[in-house]
């Protein structure tokens, strides 16, 4: 649990992160953001706290939040 507080902790110190959902269960964070802050930013950050995107079909729409899982 320390470290699922960590992680959203760490997030919500992003420019632009205004939401992250993390499902314990299935081990993924679904981080929902404004253009402050890039993809490759919150990528960037979760990696190194042991988290790897995962690849999803991109619509037109790139409103869509971005999705990582857990690599622990």
């Amino acid at each position: 649990m320390t470290c699922d507080n960590q992680v959203l902790k760490t997030l919500g110190t992003l420019r632009g992160v205004f939401g992250a959902e993390m499902e314990r269960i299935e081990g993924r964070i679904t981080v929902n953001h404004t253009d402050e802050v890039s993809r490759e930013q919150i990528s960037e950050t979760l990696n190194s706290l042991g988290w790897k995107e995962i690849t999803q079909e991109k619509n037109n729409d790139d409103t869509e939040p971005s999705i990582w899982g857990c690599a622990l």
